[in-house]
């Protein structure tokens, strides 16, 4: 008979490693809730300014709750992980910017910044000094993922070909994601709760909060992926694919390049058609804009497309 879990974020790892002792043995068909911190471990607080982001010093990994070994998987096999249900523990979110993380190069940003939202209805993420903009939630997890075969310990920042980082915005409730397993056990853990995000996630944060994560594992034996896949429970960006949307793009021999240039047009939009700070403006694209490849086949040039739901502004 099928079990459920429950395992809390009172103990968290920050690295991938594949000789962490795991805190769970669990059964294909089993499910767990998985208490999560936030991406800065509990550092922000409503009341955090823009000055804490360099008081907090570097990064050094995210929390993660985990490891779960599943029991009879091997490498080869690939670990089925359904969405069941996401709740926020926090009553607020967090983006960040800095110099030195993110799409944009150090000559566009100013200095630090730390916006703050408010998620208390669990419908909206608003800014607090603004009445105007209200971004639907959408929540998800930004890293699952297994552990890797590779010895020693690994950065959780880089997405793997076993899940991580993937900050895939499409990992909401229902949704089911295939990690390839590379260790016995698979020795899955998740974390890095979002609030919303854009696709691109663009300023390096997205709404960044604390949640309880709800999780069905199933065995798929001889599956061999080489690396992650899912498949949603109904059609994409459901929370914002409401209304019309505004869209800038960008051309050009290179799509990193393109991707930059269109967030810099879409921040020029804000500031100038909506009278947001730079500041403001890039964490909004972070939360809420998604950046599409428009084009890869007529070379020279490929197109690149950011756009932004206009339902986030309050009328």
């Amino acid at each position: 008979m099928n079990q459920h879990y429950e395992l809390d974020a009172s103990v968290v790892h920050k690295t991938w490693n594949k000789d962490i002792e795991p805190r769970l043995t669990i059964e294909s068909g089993d499910t767990i809730s998985f208490g999560t911190r936030d991406a800065a471990d509990l550092y922000y607080s409503p009341t955090s300014v823009s000055e804490d982001i360099e008081k907090r010093g570097p990064f050094v990994g995210h929390p993660l709750t985990g490891p779960v070994y599943v029991r009879d998987a091997v490498p080869g096999d690939v670990l089925a992980i359904e969405v069941r249900a996401m709740e926020f523990t926090s009553n607020f979110g967090w983006t960040a910017v800095r110099k030195g993380r993110g799409l944009l190069p150090d000559r566009d940003v100013r200095g630090p910044y730390l916006q703050i939202w408010d998620i208390t209805d669990g419908k909206y993420a608003r800014m607090p000094q603004r009445d105007d903009i209200a971004v639907p939630v959408a929540p998800f997890a930004g890293i699952m993922g297994n552990a890797l075969a590779l010895d020693g310990a690994h950065s959780t920042m880089p997405p793997r070909e076993v899940g991580g980082n993937m900050d895939n915005k499409h990992l909401t409730v229902g949704t089911t994601l295939y990690l390839p397993i590379q260790v016995p056990g698979a020795l899955f853990s998740t974390g890095d709760a979002h609030a919303a995000q854009g696709d691109g996630e663009c300023c390096v944060t997205a709404v960044e909060t604390c949640a309880k994560i709800t999780l069905k594992f199933d065995l798929l034996t001889g599956r061999n992926f080489a690396e992650p896949q899912l498949r949603t429970h109904g059609p994409l960006c459901a929370s914002t694919n409401i209304g019309s949307y505004y869209a800038t793009t960008a051309q050009g021999p290179d799509l990193y390049a393109n991707s930059q240039q269109a967030i810099r047009y879409m921040i020029e939009h804000l500031i100038t058609e909506r009278g947001l700070s730079w500041e403001e403006a890039y964490v909004l694209c972070s939360v809420a804009v998604d950046l599409k490849i428009s084009e890869v086949v007529d070379a020279p040039n490929w197109l690149i497309s950011a756009f932004l739901p206009e339902c986030v502004f309050v009328t």
